[in-house]
């Protein structure tokens, strides 16, 4: 049985009134959320409250969920918006890190422009680079930032990350495409590549 289909099962419990069934999806999920949203927000106490709130939603939503998406997909666009919700609320700006992990060859490739890591030139290189990648990030519009946080950050797949920003996969890619080579325009500089190479 895949871990979509125990999703099902635990939601077509929670439905019928088995609160204990919604209790195991929250324990799956939590982290996992929490996380997610950690590349929003900044505050601890905020991450904890929004991913409490982001579930309360699910919960109140769970009658109206008819299983035509994974459960986490759903509770990862539930979690988003109410993130979004929160910052517009309390007029804060996201935080983004840049802990991009290499997968599928398609991931921030930065690693391998940087020279032996044990030197302090290539410590404090390291740290231009996280920072002009954070802030690159940062003033990335929302569509953009959420679309290569969920890709680079969390691994999720194109077609994951259409169903949780409830989009076309084109408008997927397109998104992704462009935030990377916003990136890139960052980067260059630091990195001495030319225009028609992104790393």
């Amino acid at each position: 049985m895949s871990d979509r289909d125990i999703d099902q099962q635990l939601v077509t419990r929670a439905q019928k009134g088995e609160k204990r069934a919604f209790d195991l999806l929250v324990a799956k999920y939590q982290r996992r959320l929490a996380r997610l949203l950690s590349r929003f927000l900044r505050d601890s106490a905020d991450i904890e409250d929004v991913t409490q709130e982001a579930f309360v939603k699910a919960y109140r939503s769970l009658p109206a969920f008819r299983g035509e998406s994974a459960f986490y997909t759903w509770l990862y666009r539930i979690g988003i918006n109410t993130a979004k919700n929160f910052l517009s609320a309390s007029a804060r700006r996201p935080v983004v890190h840049a802990d991009f992990e290499d997968e599928d060859g398609e991931s921030f490739d930065l690693a391998s422009q940087l020279p032996d890591l044990n030197t302090p030139e290539s410590a404090l290189m390291n740290k231009q680079i996280i920072a002009t990648v954070n802030a690159a990030v940062e003033r990335l519009p929302e569509e953009l930032r959420t679309a290569i946080s969920l890709r680079e950050m969390d691994g999720l797949s194109y077609d994951e990350i259409a169903k949780v920003m409830d989009c076309p996969i084109g408008t997927v890619r397109s998104r992704i495409f462009r935030a990377r080579e916003a990136i890139a325009t960052e980067l260059r500089p630091l990195l001495d590549t030319a225009k028609n190479k992104r790393w």
